[in-house]
């Protein structure tokens, strides 16, 4: 993608200079490939702003909280908090709530994930077994629910560097932290407290119990991937990205188990939400419990989706087409599921459009769960049901048929109500 290539404004080449880092496409000019708004063009104007406030090699404010764990030469990572300067009387806790962005415009998202300076440490992940002093101040700020004051101390002032991932949202400035100190009170709340004081609890059970007393998934996905949760000596650091899946994944599969005593439901439900450059639809049909997630990206001529599926035993093996997108939307179809207390059959179709911006996969998640609080369109069998669906997606509907997976499926299966009684 051209417009991912890094633009003068923020690394400084000087007038005359050939620029051979300018988007291929727009060549620094708004809009001309498409997109709402200029991601190029918002990282240099989010490093102007930053400017006046990095103006050393120290920063402090008040941490989301928020928390960085990469995956690059793991098992020797690169850990740190997220911290933006001190904006006072400002409640930062907003810069890492994905739940709370899905119908905000891409430019207020990267403005606050472009404002959070990364503080950067390698750290072995086997050190969560017995961490040392500034791994567990990065501990600390994780296990508060509220924002806490930060400083943070580099071996050179942070500089920005444009970082998009599939999976995770983009990140700002960034330094090798030396050192750093709380300046407040973590707030914790008690689930966090007992869990994470838990030895002896295994990581998907800790993650399960702070999940049913409502501590926030974001806030569950930061303490399993800090090396807060599990037995002491099987506790590691995990990388975000995989984090993420992970507590997408632990989450689903409880939540699977449960919903295979409910009875199924008796109607032809369609659901759906656009937003970010993404379009979610959900199907749910009577039937036992069976799931299918394709996902098709608008930026070539002719897509064509990409799909997963898994049957009334759930997944053996990971969903290696759709990656975390996968888990990212079972997981709020189960939930809704469970809210029913109903037993059904899911497709969800998602498309990607051209104006997207890699935002990380929890779009896919907050977009799913927006369509499913919305009004669904309850129909009387499949084919109402497909047209239904096939109004609001721009791919033409009998590609994602001809795709599916669980519809050539149920088309081969023979069932016990196909038997006539005798």
């Amino acid at each position: 993608m051209g417009w991912m290539a890094v633009h003068p404004a923020v690394f400084g080449v000087r007038h005359g200079e050939e620029d051979r880092s300018l988007c291929s496409v727009c060549m620094g000019h708004r809009r001309l490939c498409g997109k709402a708004m200029c991601p190029i063009l918002a990282k240099a104007e989010t490093m102007m702003r930053l400017d006046r406030s990095l103006t050393d090699d120290k920063v402090f404010g008040s941490s989301p909280p928020a928390v960085f764990v990469g995956s690059w030469n793991y098992p020797r990572v690169m850990a740190g908090p997220l911290v933006p300067p001190s904006r006072p009387n400002e409640d930062t806790a907003i810069m890492d709530t994905p739940e709370l962005w899905v119908d905000k415009p891409f430019s207020e998202i990267l403005n606050y994930r472009l404002s959070l300076v990364k503080g950067k440490r390698f750290t072995d992940v086997r050190l969560a077994e017995n961490p040392n002093r500034i791994l567990s101040i990065f501990q600390e700020i994780v296990m508060s629910s509220r924002p806490t004051d930060t400083e943070m101390w580099f071996n050179k002032k942070p500089r920005l560097s444009l970082v998009f991932s599939p999976r995770e949202p983009p990140s700002g400035p960034s330094a090798s932290i030396t050192r750093a100190v709380l300046a407040g009170n973590p707030q914790v709340p008690r689930p966090v407290d007992r869990v994470v004081s838990d030895i002896d609890l295994k990581a998907d059970e800790g993650i399960l119990l702070l999940y049913d007393s409502e501590i926030s998934q974001q806030q569950v996905t930061r303490l399993l991937s800090i090396g807060l949760l599990g037995v002491k000596k099987q506790r590691r650091l995990v990388p975000t990205e995989w984090s993420i899946t992970a507590v997408d994944d632990i989450l689903g599969k409880a939540i699977h188990a449960e919903i295979l005593d409910y009875p199924w439901i008796d109607r032809f439900i369609v659901y759906g939400h656009e937003a970010l450059g993404n379009n979610v639809r959900i199907l749910l049909f009577p039937s036992s419990w069976m799931f299918e997630a394709q996902e098709a990206w608008h930026t070539s001529p002719n897509p064509l989706p990409e799909v997963n599926s898994e049957l009334v035993g759930g997944r053996q093996t990971y969903a290696t087409e759709l990656a975390g997108a996968y888990y990212a939307v079972r997981l709020p179809v189960l939930e809704h599921l469970r809210r029913m207390r109903r037993q059904a059959g899911a497709l969800v179709l998602m498309e990607v459009y051209p104006e997207w911006i890699p935002l990380g996969v929890w779009r896919f998640r907050e977009i799913c769960r927006e369509a499913l609080r919305r009004q669904p369109v309850v129909c009387n069998s499949f084919s109402e049901a497909f047209n239904e669906v096939g109004k609001c997606l721009r791919l033409p509907l009998p590609v994602w048929l001809g795709r599916s997976e669980i519809l050539r499926w149920l088309r081969t299966q023979t069932r016990l109500t196909s038997f006539p009684i005798f």
